[in-house]
């Protein structure tokens, strides 16, 4: 089984977001970046397959200048075979989705996974995109993935409950929570991640879709008044005085 795993480098979960100067970009002194945890589920799907199969390959890939290889590095450290970096500023989802496109087409790979959506912009807009480009069978959102001879068997997260699908080879997934475990990599394969092959890709030509005019934080929220435990009637004054009850 040959996978393509599509990633995104993201801020870390915990960062305190700032903009720069300029107000059209996150201001990133000070920020640490990993591997977008939703990406990281079928990053680690497609390793367990490789595992269980005995054979195949995994190859990473991102969009992104050289700042984004410390992240393909740590999927390699994961278990990935391969890394690729295609060399262009991520502006827009379509840009992004017309870059993985022509790197994978007529690469063969039976499989190509993203996150459901990356933790940053959360457009959900790429893997889609990536199918459509390509002609091929997407199913998002999914949970879990088995195979039935040369059937994938995909569970997938729908308003109030799951759907279990069927699709012929190769497909397009993006992933949620269920789809794996999240891994640590271990020191032999920190070791190992250094002498893995990294391709530079350059970037296909294009413009730019989407153009940023201006990012601003949201209002600031207004504080918050505590009233103790034992001042109930307090509470009920303040919320009758503002009309609530």
């Amino acid at each position: 089984m040959k996978s393509l795993v599509c990633i995104s480098h993201v801020p870390d979960t915990t960062t305190k977001i700032k903009y720069d100067a300029a107000g059209k970009g996150l201001d990133k002194t000070g920020v640490t970046f990993v591997i977008n945890p939703y990406d990281e589920f079928g990053l680690v799907r497609a390793i367990e397959i490789k595992e269980k199969t005995g054979s195949g390959d995994v190859t990473v890939l991102c969009v992104g200048g050289p700042e984004v290889e410390p992240t393909l590095r740590k999927a390699l450290a994961i278990g990935a075979d391969n890394a690729a970096r295609v060399d262009m500023d991520p502006t827009d989802s379509r840009s992004v989705a017309e870059q993985i496109a022509a790197y994978a087409k007529g690469k063969g790979f039976d499989l190509i996974f993203a996150g459901k959506e990356s933790i940053d912009s959360n457009g959900s807009a790429v893997p889609g995109m990536v199918a459509e480009l390509l002609d091929l069978p997407f199913i998002s959102l999914a949970t879990s993935l088995e195979f039935e001879g040369d059937k994938a068997k995909v569970s997938r997260e729908i308003d109030g409950g799951y759907e279990k699908l069927e699709s012929s080879l190769p497909l397009v997934l993006s992933c949620q929570k269920g789809m794996a475990e999240w891994r640590i990599p271990n020191m032999r394969g920190i070791m190992m991640a250094r002498t893995k092959p990294l391709e530079v890709v350059a970037g296909h030509p294009m413009d730019a879709y989407v153009l940023t005019k201006k990012l601003e934080l949201p209002s600031a929220k207004a504080g918050c008044i505590y009233v103790e435990p034992e001042n109930a009637a307090q509470l009920v004054d303040m919320l009758h005085d503002k009309g609530l009850i």
